[in-house]
């Protein structure tokens, strides 16, 4: 073995050299994403520090079959190897972490001689140390934090610095001229429409600073606005502010100075901050813009729902569905031209792109970190978009949409059974206010109801949620003057 980083074709070759049984490290990447490109700087390090391991790199999109394998949600991500089994998963920019690990499953770096010592959260080695040093310093920061301890005196002097390095500060995803996110990207083009300048900085380049904002500002999301030191909020406070005017008062009061309009010229409403000139034809924009509005939530993917091609359109599809969101997907192998014209439209590289009202949201990582932080559920809420419900819980709402409620063929005034009739006459005899539903008019609910309540006839009574009975036993409740008291416990 070499001290060199193998990129792997196939899954076939892949379980082949897990089968060797040596300490075995495995880097998902994509060309797109600089924070791989960082990792990968420090991973080939690390295989010259451990030349008797196999370092091992997967290009995630291109190779989906392993991304599923090990449940390759987002980039970077790494698995880790022993004897032929995984015995450890990170995920992130974090290479501190990923030494550590390394140097602990690896062992010793030459036969006889003890391991690299871990302590410091580090493999032992010049090569290795000098590679995160150098990514720190890229990151903008002067020292390197070996072991996270939280939010350390050190890290929150960074964070500091870093919040009053510009009178209005921007925390965003990617950069002002290439936003990683729709978020970001809306508030650029607030902050550019206010004319006023601002300095940014990339919280996907640097993890530290991406998970330590967020306890330091006690705000678990991103993009985060800062005027002189002081936390605005996010994309939708921004965005309120901005169309209220509040915005450009606050940039006054603090002393900035506004200098007229400096909006970068954008698309319609809701293509993100596309520039007018893509140099699409206007025959494929208008194609393009037709599918991202042809339903509320748009998935470009590769493969159909049912049948995902990647990892990453798998993951944002079950992200979906947990959140019981309908949505229509384009299956962007099944066309070229739509594939390579959308990544110029959006000014995003990579698939899936899941789209809500016409705006680009992000990929799977974006939609991944928003559901963690909640983020994916407010901006559905904000936009109108309505869970499915199943049927379970279709039938919990009916029933529990009313205190009285009785479910029966026809309408009170119009029943269409004589055991329907009976029972609305007994309860409107003893005065009861009710609600009811026609279970001709819905087949659903009326096969459902049956098993749901293990009932299996018409018509059914339910008080505050609960089953009471059907026709039988309303009557007998009625006969025996324990109708009324029964329905107002």
């Amino acid at each position: 073995m070499s001290g060199t980083v193998k990129e792997v074709k196939s899954k076939e070759e892949l379980d082949g050299l897990i089968k060797s049984g040596a300490p075995t490290f495995l880097h998902f990447w994509a060309s797109w994403c600089d924070a791989s490109k960082h990792m990968d700087q420090v991973f080939s390090h690390l295989s010259t520090d451990f030349p008797f391991s196999h370092f091992l790199r997967v290009e995630a999109e291109e190779q989906p079959e392993i991304s599923e394998a090990y449940s390759v949600a987002a980039v970077p991500f790494f698995v880790f190897f022993k004897d032929g089994k995984v015995v450890d998963k990170l995920e992130g920019a974090d290479p501190s972490n990923l030494a550590n690990k390394v140097a602990k499953i690896a062992g010793s770096i030459k036969p006889g001689k003890p391991a690299a010592p871990a302590s410091l959260g580090m493999a032992a080695g010049p090569a290795i140390l000098e590679a995160v040093q150098e990514l720190a310093k890229e990151n903008g920061s002067s020292q390197v934090q070996l072991v996270e301890t939280g939010l350390s005196s050190q890290l929150k002097a960074r964070l500091q610095q870093l919040v009053n390095s510009h009178s209005v500060m921007l925390f965003m995803k990617g950069t002002p001229e290439a936003p990683c996110c729709g978020f970001s990207k809306k508030v650029v083009a607030i902050l550019n429409a206010e004319g006023v300048k601002f300095g940014s900085f990339d919280i996907l380049s640097d993890t530290e600073v991406r998970e330590g904002l967020k306890k330091f500002s006690n705000w678990p999301t991103f993009p985060q606005l800062y005027c002189k030191g002081e936390l605005l909020g996010g994309c939708d406070i921004a965005i309120a502010m901005h169309e209220s005017g509040e915005l450009k008062e606050v940039f006054r009061d603090h002393g900035i100075s506004l200098t007229g309009s400096n909006e970068m010229k954008t698309g319609a409403e809701g293509q993100g901050g596309i520039t007018e000139s893509t140099g699409l034809s206007s025959a494929l924009t208008s194609r393009l813009q037709s599918l991202i509005n042809s339903s509320p939530v748009m998935l470009f993917m590769k493969g159909k729902p049912e049948e995902p091609k990647c990892g990453f359109s798998r993951k944002v599809v079950e992200i979906l569905s947990q959140e019981k969101i309908e949505f229509q997907s384009f299956d962007i192998l099944s066309d070229e031209e739509v594939r390579q014209g959308l990544k110029v439209y959006s000014n995003w590289s990579s698939y899936p792109q899941l789209y809500i009202k016409g705006e680009l949201i992000g990929g799977s990582d974006i939609v991944l970190d928003m559901q963690k932080s909640g983020e994916l559920n407010k901006v559905l809420v904000e936009n109108g978009i309505k869970r499915k419900e199943n049927l379970e819980d279709r039938l919990k709402n009916l029933i529990g949409s009313s205190s009285v409620m009785l479910f029966m063929k026809g309408t009170p005034d119009a029943p269409k059974c004589g055991f329907s009739s009976k029972v609305v006459n007994a309860l409107r005899e003893e005065g009861i206010t009710f609600s009811s539903f026609d279970i001709l008019t819905d087949e659903e609910v009326r096969q459902g109801l049956k098993t749901f309540s293990n009932w299996p006839t018409y018509p059914q009574l339910y008080y505050k949620g609960e089953l009471v009975g059907g026709c039988d036993i309303i009557l007998d409740l009625k006969n025996g003057g324990e109708l009324k008291s029964t329905l107002s416990e």
